[in-house]
Parts: structure tokens; sequence; C-alpha cells
């Protein structure tokens, strides 16, 4: 049964299909619903750690998430901002450490042979977790 389902965002058109299907799944489950965005964090040891988004780009996906979760059906979401080296290891701990039952993840549109491979984040998502993982396309 699904209690907890965590979705990661970045905003584009392909996680906005993943937010609204682990809506409408966390409304017809009555499972919470918790949004993430993973800023990556580069540089470090000897030199500045350097964000991939500012604190307002982080805000906007998160806000931008939960707007389109509400309009799916879901009742409450939560939001989370996880910052770490690489996105689908950030993703995966914070689902194992707050145990979450299922990820929904979203991956881009693919044409030929690239429609045969998922998304490097999804697809090292999905190698990852310690739960169910759906990928939404």
């Amino acid at each position: 049964m699904i209690q907890k389902i965590l979705c990661p965002t970045d905003g584009t058109d392909h996680s906005d299909i993943a937010v609204a299907y682990a809506a409408q799944l966390a409304a017809k489950c009555g499972a919470s619903l918790t949004i993430c965005v993973v800023n990556i964090a580069h540089g470090g040891a000897r030199g500045p750690v350097i964000h991939h988004w500012t604190n307002q780009e982080m805000t906007d996906k998160l806000e931008r998430a939960r707007t389109l979760a509400l309009e799916n059906g879901v009742a409450e979401v939560k939001q989370v901002d996880i910052v770490n080296r690489e996105a689908a290891a950030g993703i995966v701990t914070y689902a194992e450490h707050n145990a979450y039952d299922q990820i929904v993840v979203g991956t881009g549109d693919k044409r030929g042979l690239s429609r045969l491979m998922l998304g490097s984040v999804a697809a090292d998502v999905m190698a990852r977790a310690h739960c169910t993982v759906t990928v939404a396309r």
C-alpha cells in the first residue's frame, strides 16, 4: 500500500508530467506527497561550493510543482530542497532516510535510439532506490 510518495522536479515539462501523475496517485491512494528539487553542488574542497540554482530558482520550481500538484487533486504537498553533488543520489538517500515507499520521476521526450534509454537521473534512481519507482512520461 502506498503511503508516502516522493516526486523530484527540475521545473521542466517532463517533470511536470511526473508531478501531475504523483498528485493523482497520492489523491487516489490517500498518500502523502512530497515534491523535491535537488540543487547540485559543484566545487568545494579547496574552492567555494557553487550551487546549480539560486535560492529563488529553487523556490520558484517548488512553487510551480506545488501548484500543479494541487490542481491535480492532492490536498496537501510538502516541499523539500535537497543539496547534493548528484541528483539521483540525493533523491534516493532522502527517500530512504524518510521512509518513502514510492518515487515518481519524469524522463524527457526520447526519439529514435534514445527511446530505448531512460534519462540518466531516472535510470539511476531506478537502479538505486529501495522502493518502487514509477517513471511518468
